[in-house]
């Protein structure tokens, strides 16, 4: 849980305050001057309408210019970025012919495989040659290759599952999978942090959903306990099936998913876990086999798994793995596999080239050098932004930090003064997190160099003190320590 400074509360919810009273104020005067203008909506009701419209213009188009910034070159450690201008205070913006190359802590590259790799590229290249760009297919028709059946295998090795089944799109993954495991007569429990994309799936699955405390077992064991004894409502009949859902590292948090104790829990009231790996598989663990293998976890005790390509392998798409009789299940089911477009040919070969690469089966060691940097990059990042005095999130090995901001106000201000320097950072706000947490989410790569996070921490530390942000009393440093002593001395 994020404990909020008192003084930092109250002056957040007095700034998100001030702009709701001055957006109501511009509103007003707007609906004004525009009584004698002709309407064009002749008896529709308007189609944006609501605090999600009130928002939108009166808040998001503010720092519109922070979000969705255009890109012209591989999302490698330093990348370039299409500069914008607006005429209209940021209602729109126009892209410009110059290019800024800045440092890249936003993108989800974790392992490096989003630029050219000297066994992927080559490799991707041969598939386009032979396959072309798409199946122009669904999976049952005629999108199935021999390297999409290459790459389940691939990925039921990987993760250590007997078999898997991929899809097109990460995100439909979770939301077009769930339905189809779960629904009518069943109980999802979910982390209340869990990805939109489970809670899109979730809700569309017609199962009664409950949540427990973010990553607190013991409040995961007291929800279990309570539904199971009250049953189905109304009619408090036995639940069909329950599934547990958490993920293995929080995209949000930057936290590990405290998964022996939830498993441990799971196995005693006899409720299937289902794991999202997206943003673990291929970047934590020894061998990239993600939160299982970093935790000690036997994959056997974790019912289904679920990842993502987009971040580790450089590539598109997800998985789900499991036992076969699941994934048999899920192939004359699951309207990801049925209805849509089988993932690209070169994408599946970016991965089976990527995963080979983490195994050491392309003849080097490249891979396990690449998840020792990812380490160690993410270890010496976290830890020099906590001794400034940033407030950040997350566990250690998780290559995912979040740098609290708190007030609207300084979400812009850090974002466009990073930028400035060079310095490409993602910034998250509401209705992505809570109102009152807005951060900065880094995500660092193997692709880094020591010299790239000393330039990132040189320029953040100067746009922290500028901004305000350094919620913390900075650690001295070793040379004031060593002023000090000579002056005891």
């Amino acid at each position: 849980m994020i404990t909020i400074p008192y003084l930092t509360a109250l002056t957040t919810y007095f700034s998100y305050g001030l702009l709701f009273a001055f957006g109501q104020f511009r509103d007003f005067f707007r609906k004004i001057f525009d009584w004698w203008k002709a309407s064009n909506l002749q008896g529709y009701a308007p189609i944006c309408l609501g605090l999600e419209d009130f928002y939108i213009r009166r808040l998001y188009h503010r720092i519109q210019d922070c979000f969705g910034r255009p890109i012209c070159s591989p999302p490698d450690a330093w990348f370039d970025v299409v500069e914008r201008v607006s005429n209209d205070n940021n209602k729109t913006l126009k892209r410009t012919t110059k290019v800024s190359r800045c440092l890249n802590l936003g993108s989800y590259n974790y392992l490096g495989f989003a630029a050219s790799d000297e066994y992927c590229t080559p490799r991707v290249i041969e598939s386009l040659k032979k396959f072309s760009a798409s199946t122009c297919s669904a999976r049952v028709d005629g999108g199935t290759t021999s390297i999409h059946t290459e790459l389940e295998e691939c990925v039921a090795n990987f993760v250590g599952k007997p078999a898997a089944i991929v899809t097109g799109m990460g995100y439909v993954t979770n939301s077009a999978i769930l339905p189809v495991l779960i629904g009518k007569g069943g109980l999802i429990i979910s982390d209340s942090l869990n990805h939109n994309s489970i809670v899109n799936g979730a809700r569309g699955s017609g199962a009664t959903i409950r949540v427990f405390q973010h990553n607190t077992p013991s409040h995961l064991e007291k929800v279990l306990r309570e539904h199971i004894a009250e049953g189905q409502p109304r009619t408090h009949r036995p639940w069909k099936k329950i599934v547990v859902i958490v993920e293995g590292i929080y995209s949000m948090e930057g936290e590990l998913c405290q998964l022996p104790e939830i498993v441990a829990i799971c196995k005693k009231y006899k409720a299937y876990v289902y794991l999202d790996e997206a943003h673990s598989i291929g970047a934590v663990g020894k061998t990239g086999r993600g939160v299982c293998e970093l935790l000690g976890v036997d994959t056997a005790d974790v019912d289904i798994m679920m990842g993502t390509f987009t971040k580790s392998f450089g590539s598109c798409g997800g998985y789900i793995a499991g036992s076969k009789e699941l994934i048999e299940f899920l192939k004359y089911t699951c309207p990801a596999h049925l209805y849509a477009t089988s993932i690209s040919p070169p994408a599946a070969q970016q991965i089976i080239s990527a995963i080979k690469v983490i195994l050491g089966e392309d003849g080097s060691s490249r891979g396990a050098q690449k998840l020792a940097r990812i380490r160690e990059n993410s270890n010496f990042f976290r830890s020099e932004l906590q001794k400034m005095g940033f407030e950040v999130l997350g566990d250690n090995d998780s290559p995912v930090m979040p740098i609290m901001l708190y007030n609207p106000a300084k979400i812009p201000a850090f974002s466009r003064e990073c930028l400035k320097q060079n310095v490409a950072v993602v910034i998250v706000g509401f209705p992505a997190t809570p109102l009152l947490l807005a951060r900065a989410r880094i995500c660092i790569s193997a692709a880094h160099s020591r010299e790239d996070l000393n330039k990132a921490l040189e320029v953040i530390s100067r746009v922290g003190d500028l901004v305000g942000i350094k919620y913390f009393p900075a650690e001295p440093k070793k040379q004031q320590l060593e002023e000090n002593r000579v002056k005891l001395e």
